[in-house]
């Protein structure tokens, strides 16, 4: 049974149209996203939401590049037809989301995409000139994040019950207060929504990355 299965996907990625695309490319590409999204982004960051969304968008813009391009090429012969519809459809996905995506979760969103596209069109390069700009995407994030982002804060959000202390003048006494109940470093207090009627306040924290304050109450990020 394990056989007739394996025999099967290997003939899906050798016949008919998956024949200008190989198991090899796919699976290069599914390790990559899984290193950078699991080793490099979730280790510091933590966000499921994120890791989810990371490798699912590596997988769908893999098998969107190949349909766009070598399916549409063979069927009307009009390899620029398929290469803008592909594009169109990559860039246009960045605007699928509800909220404005923060900075470091973008450049591993755009990253990603890029690594995707590349190893989709694996087939027309060698396995050489496939691998090169993967390996230097990959160093080049782990090098940004040992050493650029080594120092830098972290941020969280959490469900405040004092709202009489998010007033300006009050803004050290606060930052007071925080350090107390959490334990945490705190360097800057943003506000965020504020309900009156529950007493309650979302602040954003930042933080020294040193305490991740795992023990903190917090809130969705994304809301």
């Amino acid at each position: 049974m394990q056989t007739d299965f394996l025999s099967m996907v290997k003939d899906l990625f050798t016949t008919g149209y998956f024949g200008h695309i190989s198991l090899i490319n796919f699976l290069i590409n599914i390790i990559f996203v899984w290193v950078m999204v699991h080793f490099l982004y979730f280790r510091k960051s933590h966000r499921r939401d994120f890791y989810f969304t990371f490798m699912l968008i590596g997988i769908a813009i893999f098998f969107l590049v190949y349909f766009m391009i070598f399916v549409l090429e063979d069927l009307k012969g009009k390899t620029g037809i398929g290469i803008g519809i592909g594009l169109f459809g990559i860039f246009s996905i960045m605007r699928y989301r509800t909220d404005a995506m923060p900075v470091r979760e973008m450049t591993y969103l755009f990253s990603i995409v890029c690594l995707s596209v590349i190893n989709a069109l694996g087939s027309e390069i060698s396995f050489a000139e496939m691998m090169v700009p993967n390996v230097i995407v990959l160093v080049a994030m782990i090098l940004c994040e040992q050493f650029l982002l080594k120092s830098s804060l972290k941020s969280k959000l959490v469900l405040y019950d004092r709202v009489a202390l998010i007033k300006p003048e009050c803004r050290q006494e606060l930052i007071d207060d925080l350090r107390q109940r959490t334990g945490l470093d705190i360097r800057d207090v943003a506000v965020g929504s504020i309900d009156y009627m529950r007493d309650t306040a979302i602040l954003k924290i930042h933080f020294d990355a040193d305490n991740d304050g795992k023990d903190i109450k917090i809130v969705d990020q994304a809301a």
